[in-house]
């Protein structure tokens, strides 16, 4: 269901969470901007602030005929842009008896930008990126958007998270009043409280928005009603609005990150508990490790609704030990054996967070959703199935020491943040994994970008393992240049992209001193007919300088000079790395 942009999930922190922290931001803005009010004296600038504000409140009710409750709300809220207004009065060292009557003539001579004290007392920081440019200085001229507030404030909207709305759905601004109004109390004759609505509506701020019998929309009421008539979950806040929105954002998690399916209503009403004792950040750690496992998006949301118990289950930080959890989770030993002589470097200690990178690593991602979804084995994820000994094993102690040595030579927090990298990608602590952290360089997000960008390229994610852990310089470059390299070999060599797990090299080499002068003397020797078949592309770039002069003398005497003459990057390395 389409009710946030895509961006909302991300890995990024909900829009809710960032809303609430700037909200305790503002709360203690006042004390923290009359610090900065450098033509006060510090025992004055919490006077001037509070006659600032009883200034704002009469400039915008007697002088702008704004209703007193809009004017009220506005100045009480926007400590930000009152506090840059007071410090732009030049007091001259009045005395604090002479404040109101300096204030209210800066007012009278100096007229605020009342959209400022707007934006911000809504919920929205002045410099919003989501605000529009070049509006007017009065709200006055905005009568629809005046008449809009109004109206939502009468039904019982919080003025300070009327931002919510704004940020998500600014066309509602510009609704007539009525029409808001007849929606609101249409959802509200479809059985909910008024307190539910308003919660249902800064959640979900498409409802207010949304075309007339929107079928999303309607499905999402239908749901909404079974959770919160049928199964009384507004029963669970009373008349707390800020309490029902907590709840109704962590609902909306559902919809954003897995597909909206039949049923979802009669699913989340019986496991209502959920939303009441789990915050945002705990579901969508859940929801998203059940779908970085390989889990359908239509499945996720239904799956996890039917074995709650999942909730529970810290699936972050115990430690598994592989081979000994796949033996556990049913594989053969015969089959470990196997998968661990193919892909050695997953061995060790990991944590249970990192395991959809382990099984994507094997290509067991399927197998294991299989398991745990058709066969019911949910248990595989909890702690009696992730506990393992506590006591080092040899590949962890040779890791360790690795480790101390890495961090002689380079910054101790940038190794931690790559060791990190490793794992979350499958890698277990190994003498491999930790030979591959000495030898690149970035932090986690930058690897983790790297490796993405090759993976969006089409690279299997085994295989793009198996890549790294042969040449790990790989993750040293920057996006674009691995995209070079990468179109280079497919479309101008013509090779598929698996040829990189037979000679990973390719992408080390540097693209415009070496692979490219090389294949153009190459292409310049077959357009003359000395050329007939072409060269792989490990013949042509694993060789030294020399070692290739040398064979193109074999190819032709005079291909030599004209590749010293003509093609040669007299600057050619070995293994050049491009990291831009």
């Amino acid at each position: 269901m389409r009710f946030l942009p895509s961006t909302y999930t991300a890995g990024t922190l909900s829009l809710f969470l960032r809303y609430r922290r700037f909200l305790s931001f503002t709360t203690t803005t006042t004390s923290f901007s009359s610090r900065k009010l450098k033509n006060l004296h510090y025992r004055n600038r919490t006077r001037a602030l509070t006659e600032a504000k009883l200034a704002l409140t009469e400039y915008l009710h007697a002088t702008r005929a704004l209703p007193f409750t809009l004017a009220d709300h506005i100045a009480s809220n926007s400590p930000i842009s009152l506090s840059t207004f007071v410090s732009q009065i030049p007091f001259n060292k009045a005395i604090p008896s002479d404040f109101p009557r300096i204030i209210r003539s800066f007012f009278a001579y100096r007229p605020v930008n009342e959209f400022d004290f707007f934006y911000e007392s809504i919920g929205l920081a002045p410099s919003h990126p989501s605000l529009p440019s070049g509006t007017p200085l009065f709200l006055s001229d905005d009568a629809r958007l005046l008449a809009t507030v109004s109206s939502l404030l009468r039904f019982g909207f919080p003025w300070t998270l009327l931002g919510l709305l704004y940020l998500n759905s600014p066309s509602i601004f510009s609704s007539p009043p009525g029409h808001l109004l007849n929606r609101l109390q249409r959802f509200e004759a479809l059985g909910f409280t008024r307190v539910s609505v308003i919660a249902i509506c800064l959640a979900f701020p498409s409802t207010l928005s949304a075309v007339e019998e929107d079928v999303e929309i309607e499905r999402l009421f239908r749901d909404l009603k079974v959770v919160f008539v049928d199964y009384g979950l507004d029963g669970c806040a009373g008349d707390d609005v800020e309490l029902l929105l907590r709840f109704c954002r962590r609902i909306r998690i559902f919809y954003d990150m897995c597909s909206w399916k039949e049923g979802m209503g009669e699913l989340m009403g019986r496991s209502k508990r959920i939303f009441v004792e789990i915050e945002e950040s705990g579901l969508t750690q859940k929801l998203g490790f059940f779908l970085k496992l390989g889990m359908r998006k239509d499945e996720v949301g239904a799956f996890t609704l039917k074995n709650v118990e999942v909730f529970d289950f810290d699936l972050e930080n115990p430690e598994i030990l592989i081979p000994d959890y796949l033996m556990r989770v049913g594989l053969c030993k015969e089959e470990v054996d196997s998968l661990t002589k193919r892909h050695p470097y997953v061995l060790g200690k990991n944590k249970l967070g990192n395991l959809p990178g382990i099984l994507r690593t094997l290509d067991l991602d399927k197998w294991f959703c299989t398991k745990i979804v058709d066969e019911k084995n949910i248990s595989f994820l909890s702690p009696s199935y992730a506990n393992v000994d506590s006591c080092d094993n040899e590949l962890e102690a040779e890791f360790v020491q690795d480790l101390k040595r890495i961090k002689l030579v380079k910054q101790h927090q940038f190794v931690e943040v790559k060791v990190e990298f490793f794992l979350s990608i499958g890698f277990g602590k190994n003498k491999m994994t930790s030979k591959a952290i000495g030898l690149v360089s970035g932090n986690k997000e930058l690897l983790q970008k790297r490796f993405d960008c090759l993976i969006g390229m089409g690279i299997k994610y085994d295989m793009l393992c198996r890549i790294i852990i042969a040449a790990p310089k790989i993750l040293n470059q920057c996006e674009n240049m691995l995209r070079k390299k990468v179109n280079y070999l497919c479309q101008d060599l013509g090779y598929p992209i698996e040829y990189l797990n037979s000679f990973p090299s390719f992408l080390c080499f540097d693209l415009e001193k070496r692979i490219k002068p090389r294949y153009k003397i190459l292409n310049w020797l077959r357009d003359n007919g000395v050329v007939k078949k072409p060269f792989a592309p490990a013949t042509v770039l694993a060789n030294s300088e020399k070692r290739f002069i040398f064979n193109l003398s074999c190819i032709h005497p005079a291909a030599p000079k004209q590749w010293l003459e003509c093609f040669s990057s007299h600057k050619d390395c070995n293994a050049d790395k491009e990291t831009c």
